[in-house]
């Protein structure tokens, strides 16, 4: 099985294992969408901003003393983005809605962080 069977396996469980959410990315650190089942639209934007959050959310962390950051989440009215490093170069971005159930996103993102860490490496 190749790397990108590997992530294109991790997007599909977290969507299997999390129904609440509406749309899962790795992508690059540079803002390039690596797996993906956000519309073609939608991907390029996610992957963009998804990245330059995860750059911002690494530098408030250094400059408040927080540690490595884990998260960035994002709450607007109607739903949330939640960024996770995912490695030294990619993030993990996943879409739910403001009202679902965070808990169980927050540990499954998480989890599959973790997992596409160790498919990249």
């Amino acid at each position: 099985m190749s790397k990108q069977d590997d992530l294109n396996k991790i997007t599909k469980e977290l969507r299997m294992n999390v129904p609440d959410i509406s749309g899962v990315m790795i992508a690059s650190d540079e803002g390039l969408s690596i797996a993906t089942d956000f519309a073609e639209e939608d991907a390029v934007r996610v992957a963009a901003v998804s990245a330059a959050a995860s750059g911002l959310g690494n530098r408030i962390s250094q400059n408040a003393s927080l540690g490595e950051p884990e998260e960035v989440m994002v709450k607007g009215r109607d739903g949330l983005l939640l960024i996770y490093l995912a490695g030294d170069n990619s993030v993990l971005a996943v879409r739910a809605p403001s009202r679902g159930n965070l808990g169980l996103v927050r540990l499954e993102a998480s989890s599959a962080a973790q997992e596409v860490r160790k498919v990249l490496g």
